[in-house]
């Protein structure tokens, strides 16, 4: 027999891996407070760090497609298909409206899944440079929203619309900071995403004590995998702090005097919507050095600076940050230059554009479980 109609739409959103994927769902979450969401998976990832009980979490074992064909690659296809059927009998038991995905290895299960049942999907693609697995699957969507308007030169095939990288509204209200930093010392905070950055958390740490010289805090987000050895290796200093993982990274950026990190769309579009000026070192392995062309187009506002990782030394980059310190009035002035009215309302022309195109949806999802 038929479940009873939800009192709400309900809306399945497929976000799972890293920050950069649950980020900017949550803050799309944060503007359908009339709908009912539930959250797709797979375990062990931040997803279930990050979501805890604000919404229903469902994880499904799920890998990518990495390295050459082989073995590894017919596991995952083996899953993907395994994820696909679970992931179609979810969907068809809760009489969903559709699925909104901001990518991670759930993305692709979730798309098919939805599709195969006649419901819409929304695919938020947050890069210049959409990846391999984006440009395969978003066909197959109903629409996809753009972080920036470049990305559309990838996708000819599909229906796009640029909406800009939703942001939590913490990052555009104001936070205070729960750290012993004086209020007038200049902060540097370092960060390589949710994640960590290896080569990045060894240039900081050897350019570090110039920057303290200077009277300088630093706040080091290293990441998990990385914590141990930035332990061992971080200057001995009260002015040198270092965590695994900072929650509140809106408090930290605004608060910051100016950013070193690597140039993920999510990151880059929290910096804009706290005006936050920025060293940016992309991570020089991301797919199709994807990372690099976000950064040379964020740097496009004048608040940032763009430098391969390969081209520095600890020394050029303590000097880099030395100079940066050297000029407060230009940092201050740089910050001006950040104002992304677009990615300020990102989330909302996000939620807006899931409202219009599953309206009435949830009836076809209702009449797919008899």
């Amino acid at each position: 027999m038929p479940a009873a109609p939800p009192s709400q739409p309900h809306l399945a959103i497929a976000a799972s891996g890293t920050g950069g994927h649950v980020f900017p769902a949550l803050a799309v979450a944060e503007c359908l407070p009339d709908w009912e969401i539930s959250w797709l998976g797979v375990p062990d990832r931040l997803e279930r760090q990050l979501i805890g009980d604000r919404y229903p979490l469902h994880t499904i074992a799920m890998s990518g497609l990495q390295g050459r064909p082989g073995l590894s690659w017919l596991k995952a296809l083996w899953q993907l298909g395994g994820a696909v059927l679970d992931l179609r009998r979810l969907l068809r038991q809760g009489q969903f409206a559709g699925v909104f995905t901001t990518g991670g290895y759930i993305a692709a299960p979730a798309i098919l899944a939805a599709r195969s049942l006649g419901l819409p999907v929304i695919l938020h693609e947050s890069n210049a440079l959409p990846g391999k697995v984006t440009r395969w699957l978003a066909p197959w969507c109903t629409s996809v929203a753009l972080g920036v308007p470049e990305a559309e030169h990838y996708l000819p095939k599909s229906v796009t619309k640029v909406v800009g990288n939703p942001v939590r509204d913490r990052f555009r209200q104001p936070q205070p900071l729960d750290l012993p930093i004086p209020d007038n010392a200049p902060l540097i905070v370092v960060t390589g995403g949710s994640q960590g950055a290896r080569g990045l958390n060894r240039l900081v740490v050897e350019a570090a004590p110039a920057w303290i010289e200077r009277g300088a805090w630093i706040v080091h987000q290293t990441g998990e995998l990385d914590a141990t050895a930035i332990a061992e290796l971080a200057p001995q200093s009260s002015q040198y702090l270092h965590f695994p993982f900072w929650q509140d990274m809106a408090a930290l950026y605004q608060r910051a005097t100016f950013a070193i990190c690597r140039a993920g769309a999510m990151t880059l579009a929290e910096l804009g919507a706290t005006q936050t000026p920025a060293i940016l070192v992309p991570y020089p392995y991301a797919a199709e050095d994807h990372q690099y062309v976000n950064a040379i187009a964020f740097a496009r506002s004048g608040a940032a600076v763009v430098r391969r990782e390969a081209d520095l030394t600890p020394q050029t980059l303590a000097d880099l940050g030395s100079q940066w310190l050297k000029k407060p009035a230009e940092i201050a002035a740089m910050r001006k230059m950040l104002k992304f009215e677009g990615d300020r309302s990102a989330s909302a022309a996000t939620a807006q554009l899931i409202r219009e195109t599953m309206a009435g949806s949830s009836d076809r999802g209702k009449s797919s479980t008899a």
